[in-house]
Order: structure tokens, then sequence, then C-alpha cells
């Protein structure tokens, strides 16, 4: 989303405002800014389409492994679905904060969790510089644990429920995965790069020189 377009919390103006200082810093050191950000409205078609190969294989090795057996749906079911989907979501970011919180100099004390409430939309952010690898690496982490491992511990346990599960946390992944994207087809010849969070859009910041 756009600055114009909703009013930033009190801690997104806060991280605004930490981010133009060290904006500042590494220009001084010769350092250009790039912002790579997602339209959050427009990206939902991309993120299915992204997801959708994966959500199909995981679809496809199930039911040829264990077959579908949906004489467990009943309301319960349902019920604990949710809850863990609920669950799951909050796990999720939880691992994007312990990845880079592990690469951050400062450590936990760079990562920051909190909800857009217009979307109801949890989120993690780190504001400090990480190195490429180190910054997808906690971008994909909770779509790979989550969704893939997930996946296939469903199929080896014949588990419908995680199965489901491992499917809604895969198509979750998506907007990660469309940033992951977005990096791959960034393509620069500068010698020198580190990046880090966007302090208040769906995307990231590169600086380089």
């Amino acid at each position: 989303m756009h600055e114009d377009k909703r009013k930033l919390t009190e801690k997104e103006l806060k991280r605004k405002d930490c981010f133009e200082k060290f904006n500042s810093e590494m220009q001084q050191k010769g350092y250009k800014m790039k912002n790579i950000i997602i339209n959050t409205q427009q990206a939902k078609t991309l993120c299915l389409l992204i997801m959708l190969p994966f959500m199909a294989l995981a679809f496809w090795i199930y039911y040829h492994v264990n077959g579908f057996d949906l004489d467990c749906l009943s309301l319960g079911f349902v019920v604990a679905l949710i809850v863990l989907i609920l669950c799951l979501t909050i796990l999720h970011e939880l691992i994007h904060g312990i990845i880079w919180g592990l690469f951050a100099k400062k450590h936990f004390h760079s990562i920051d969790f909190g909800i857009i409430w217009s979307s109801f939309s949890p989120y993690c952010t780190c504001s400090e510089p990480l190195k490429k690898w180190q910054y997808f690496l906690g971008v994909a982490m909770p779509t790979l644990v989550l969704g893939g491992s997930v996946a296939i511990v469903s199929v080896m346990v014949n588990q419908l429920l995680l199965f489901f599960l491992a499917e809604y946390m895969i198509l979750s992944g998506g907007g990660d995965f469309l940033i992951i994207l977005k990096g791959m087809l960034y393509h620069t010849d500068k010698k020198e790069s580190v990046y880090c969070d966007h302090p208040y859009e769906c995307g990231f910041v590169v600086f380089e020189k």
C-alpha cells in the first residue's frame, strides 16, 4: 500500500523516521537507494499464479500416495483447521523474525511485529540491512517450513488436516515469494549492496554502490 492510501501507525512512523536517518547515512557513504515495492491489491492474482504450481504438486503427491478420504470432514475438523491456521499465521511471522534476528547485528532488537488492521494482516519487519541471501532466506523460510515441510509430513502420515494446512500456508506465502521473484529479477552491476525491509510498504530496499 502507498502512504497516501492509508494512515501510518505510530510504529510505522517511528520506523519511517529511523529509516530516513539511515538512508541519509548510507547516501553519505556513497550508496544509492532502490525501492522494490509491491502493490498489494494488484499482487493478489500474481501471488496465486506463483504458488499454484507448488499447491498443485503437493495435491498430486498426496493424492497419488494416499488418495482422499473425505469421511473425516466434520464440524470439529473445520474448527480445528481454522484454529490451526490462525496459530500458523502467527508462527509464519515469528519464523521471519527468528531468521532475520539471527543475522542482524542487534539480533532480535531489530525485529518488530505488528498488524495492519485495515486488512487484518500481521507482519514482521527487520530494521537492519542484511546481505541479500540472509534477507531472502528470512523471506522464504516460513513457507518452506509451514508449507513445504508440513506437506511432506502430511503425505508421510496420511493426515488430511495437515495437508489442508500445508496448502493454505503455501498459498499464504505468495506475497513472500513475489518479493523473492522481484529480487531475482532485479539486476545491478554494483559491487556492494545490502537489503532491508521497507519501513512501511510491502517490499524491500536495496542500498548499493
